[in-house]
């Protein structure tokens, strides 16, 4: 084991999109597990664009971090010294710790993971809070069936890739929004979606009417912003919108006024519903279960962008607002 244990602290309140210099490396001594504590080793550290609202002041679904505390994550470690009853040393575990190398947590933070099942880092990813997210959001929310057609935006990330391949399984045409003609590809090639929109080079309002010709049943919301307003132009009778997240509007130093929604909804008798995937943590295990089955029966594709250090976490983090990743970003600390 190292003798020092290296973190981030959040330096600065970032103004608009997070910069390096709103980070702060420091070391300390590593932290010793105490009754019913367990030390843990990171080996994948999640980077979340929900993060982004923890770093202003404010209130929010999640806490605000304050300046010079250590940030929170999602972490895949290994126990390296336990002092409760269900873990022992080499166990590998998740848990939502610390931008650190260790952590020391309760083990009823904790669960276990099974190496056998997939790779570990799935753990943060598909088979973590994402798949999780896209999970019920889908199935719960949004209600593909049979025959709609349902739009997901920010398709091409750890959650809308994931969201479109539930879809399909439940009988649903399906189109996604993403950033890049490569995005746009692996989620047509690779994923099975039905049609993808690059909104970076097309007019969203004109592809979806071409993408959507009998409109849109059906919305899995990740972006916000001038995307969701075109896809609103497109709503069917009835449509179920999800709201999930509104990474557009994340770095946004004051929040713009778009084309007033709520006409639409009254004339499609249509449904938004805001959800926290935290709400469900009853129906964890029957996710998880499920998403599992779905991964290695070869129905349900993931990728995983892959940053390599744990000198190089805030700038994983930083990408994730330039749209560099595809599927879920997690950082490899070892």
């Amino acid at each position: 084991m190292d003798d020092r244990n290296r973190q981030w602290i959040l330096r600065n309140r970032p103004e608009g999109k997070p910069a390096e210099e709103d980070f702060e490396l420091e070391e300390s001594e590593i932290p010793e597990p105490e009754a019913n504590e367990v030390l843990v080793r990171t080996r994948y550290l999640s980077v979340d664009p929900y993060m982004r609202g923890r770093m202003r002041e404010g209130e929010s679904y999640a806490e605000s971090w304050e300046v010079g505390e250590v940030m929170q994550a999602g972490v895949v470690g290994e126990v390296e010294q336990s002092s409760h009853a269900d873990f022992e040393e080499g166990d590998i575990v998740t848990g939502n710790l610390r931008w650190a190398e260790y952590s020391v947590a309760l083990g009823s933070e904790l669960s276990l993971v099974d190496p056998d099942l997939a790779p570990i880092s799935t753990a943060v990813g598909v088979l973590g809070m994402p798949g999780r997210t896209a999970y019920f959001g889908t199935l719960d929310v949004a209600e593909p069936k049979p025959g709609d057609t349902m739009v997901v935006s920010g398709a091409a990330g750890a959650v809308g890739s994931v969201v479109g391949q539930i879809a399909r399984l439940a009988g649903a045409r399906v189109v996604g929004i993403a950033g890049s003609d490569r995005k746009c590809e692996w989620l047509t090639d690779d994923l099975g979606f039905d049609g993808a929109v690059n909104y970076k080079e097309e007019n969203v309002r004109e592809a979806l009417d071409s993408a959507c010709p009998d409109g849109i049943d059906a919305y899995f919301d990740n972006v916000g912003g001038e995307i969701t307003d075109a896809v609103f132009a497109n709503l069917n009778r009835d449509a179920r919108v999800a709201v999930c997240g509104q990474i557009s509007l994340y770095n946004a130093t004051e929040r713009p006024t778009g084309p007033r929604k709520l006409m639409t909804l009254i004339e499609k008798t249509a449904r938004i519903e805001g959800f926290l995937v935290f709400d469900y943590v009853a129906r964890f295990e029957e996710a998880t279960k499920r998403l599992g089955g779905w991964v290695s029966e070869g129905e349900i594709q993931y990728e995983e962008t892959v940053t390599e250090g744990f000198e190089n976490v805030p700038a994983a983090f930083i990408g994730l607002f330039e749209g560099e990743n595809i599927g879920k970003q997690v950082v490899n600390v070892e």
